[in-house]
């Protein structure tokens, strides 16, 4: 093995060990767009971010997209009130308040927020792929990259996408980065060599590929399940000791673990 890749099996270890410290435990709970469900607060929301830290929940994922203006703004769906976000300005978006009465949240806003009174609750950022083109993808990463680090929040968050390329494209620019892929398409030996820390995956691709969880605990490789929400499904990745679930249903999870043990 030559010096380089010394250096990069290295770092990985060390970002494994720094996403895995989050949690002292497994089957820890990711509220998926925050925790919003149970209050009927509007998913991917600063409300439903601030209800997810204040459950002390291990984490709470969102949703990064970039606008025509280049503005970097957290919303699931390609379109927000109909409007396509890849070209629309950000100032014809924001005239449309979320159900709450919130403006739809910046980057900037949303990662601001997180910090506060957070010690527990991980910063799980989904950047989208862009449907405009692949370069486009890997531009609005580096500026989340960027974004993230002038805030000063690369411990509190990591990364995760459909894109691949966009995973590579950030392990490029910061070898610390916590980056877990989505697609199921991969083993967890295969993202590993392409120093990938994670396999967060649909339950099903687990149920097709069991012999995956085996393998990712043998590589080190973080094991996280979406969307969970059914309990029975909840009680299988209970079962088999996933690091992280990520469901809408995080107060059902948390009863469903209480349960288990």
């Amino acid at each position: 093995m030559n010096t380089t890749k010394i250096f990069y099996a290295f770092l990985f270890m060390i970002a494994v060990a720094v996403f895995s410290s989050c949690s002292t435990k497994k089957n820890a709970i990711v509220a998926h767009r925050g925790a919003w469900k149970k209050n009927n607060l509007p998913e991917n929301s600063i409300a439903s971010l601030r209800h997810a830290i204040d459950l002390k929940l291990a984490g709470s994922e969102f949703d990064v997209w970039r606008t025509a203006d280049d503005s970097l703004i957290i919303n699931h769906d390609a379109h927000y009130n109909k409007l396509l976000i890849e070209e629309t300005n950000y100032a014809d978006l924001i005239k449309f308040k979320l159900s709450n009465g919130e403006q739809l949240p910046t980057l900037h806003e949303y990662i601001t927020e997180g910090k506060k009174n957070n010690k527990h609750t991980l910063l799980v950022c989904e950047i989208k792929p862009s449907e405009i083109s692949k370069e486009r993808g890997k531009k609005t990463a580096l500026m989340t990259v960027e974004t993230i680090k002038k805030l000063k929040a690369e411990k509190n968050t990591c990364y995760i996408s459909f894109d691949y390329e966009i995973l590579k494209q950030i392990r490029q620019v910061d070898q610390k980065a916590i980056l877990q892929y989505l697609e199921g398409n991969k083993s967890p030996v295969e993202v590993k060599a392409d120093h990938i820390n994670g396999v967060d995956y649909h339950y099903s691709f687990f149920k097709k590929h069991p012999e995956w969880i085996k393998e990712a605990k043998e590589n080190n490789i973080i094991l996280n399940a979406w969307t969970v929400n059914e309990a029975a499904d909840m009680d299988w990745i209970i079962k088999n000791k996933f690091d992280y679930i990520t469901t809408n249903e995080p107060e059902l999870l948390g009863e469903r673990i209480k349960n288990n043990k």
